[in-house]
C-alpha cells in the first residue's frame, strides 16, 4: 500500500477481514483513527458497506472520502457466506450470542433429507429477521427489545437465495455456503432451515467471503492495514 492522505481523502476502498469478536462498527473506529493519526489530521469520512455481526468474520467493505457516496451501491451486492448450522437446539439470537433455550431431537435426519430441504429454500423467500438485530422499529433497535426481554412484532421481508450449497455435514453440524441478495440475515435462514428440518438449528459459524466481485482473499486484516501505513510513515520519513 502506497497512498497518501490526498488519496483517502479523494477515496479509497478498502477490503478489510473482520476479526472474531470485533464489531463493524470498531473495525470503522481503528482504520478511521489509524488514518488520522498516521497522518495528523483531525477529520476523514470513513464508513462500511455492510454490517457483520460480532461473531462473524469476513469481508468487510470500507469507504473513505468521497468514496463513502457509493457504499450504498456496494451495500446493494449480492454476498457469499460459508459457515455452520448447529442442529438439535434454537437460541433466542439465532447464533452463539444467547445461550440456547430448546433442545429438539434430530436422529431422523439424513444428508439426503438436509440437502433436499435446501433446495426448498433457492429464489426469493419471506425472511422474518431475528429480533436480535440493528433494525429499528418505533425508534428502537430491536435487540434492545429484546435484551429488555420484551417481544415484538417482526414484519418479513422479501429476500433472494441464489445457492445454498451443503458442503459438509457431521451432525449436529452442517457447514453451508450461501450467495444471497442484500438483507438477507443467515441467522435467520439456521432458524428456519432448522424448523424445515423438524427439529431446531442455529448458527454456529459465519464467514462473509464475498461482496459482488470482491473476495476475502483479497482482503487485509486491520492490524496488516495499521502495518501497511506504519510502512508509509517510515517511508516518508527515510
Amino acid at each position: 500500500m502506497n497512498v497518501s492522505f490526498d488519496d483517502f481523502k479523494e477515496g479509497q476502498l478498502l477490503l478489510i477481514d473482520k476479526p472474531l469478536k470485533w464489531t463493524s462498527f470498531q473495525v470503522v473506529n481503528k482504520l478511521r483513527w489509524l488514518i488520522s493519526n498516521t497522518f495528523k489530521i483531525k477529520k476523514i469520512k470513513v464508513g462500511h458497506a455492510g454490517t457483520l455481526d460480532p461473531l462473524a468474520s469476513g469481508l468487510l467493505l470500507i469507504c473513505t472520502g468521497k468514496m463513502t457516496k457509493k457504499i450504498e451501491e456496494y451495500q446493494g451486492m449480492p454476498k457469499e457466506y460459508t459457515g455452520t448450522f448447529t442442529v438439535g437446539a434454537t437460541t433466542p439470537s439465532f447464533d452463539m450470542e444467547t445461550e440456547i433455550n430448546q433442545n429438539f431431537p434430530f436422529d431422523h435426519i439424513t444428508e439426503g433429507f438436509i440437502i433436499e430441504t435446501a433446495q426448498k429454500f433457492l429464489g426469493e423467500i419471506d425472511q422474518k429477521p431475528p429480533l436480535y438485530s440493528a433494525i429499528k422499529k418505533d425508534g428502537d433497535r430491536l435487540y434492545d427489545i429484546a435484551r429488555r426481554g420484551e417481544t415484538t412484532e417482526i414484519a418479513s421481508r422479501k429476500v433472494s437465495i441464489y445457492t445454498f450449497e451443503i458442503t459438509e455435514v457431521n451432525l449436529p453440524d452442517i457447514s453451508f455456503r450461501i450467495t444471497c441478495s442484500k438483507g438477507t440475515y443467515i441467522r435467520s435462514i439456521a432458524d428456519d432451515f432448522g424448523r424445515a428440518l423438524n427439529s431446531g438449528a442455529y448458527l454456529s459459524a459465519l464467514r462473509r467471503t464475498k461482496i459482488g466481485d470482491y473476495s476475502v482473499e483479497n482482503a487485509i486484516s486491520p492490524i496488516k492495514f495499521q502495518e501497511n501505513l506504519t510502512g508509509i510513515m517510515v517511508e516518508n520519513q527515510t
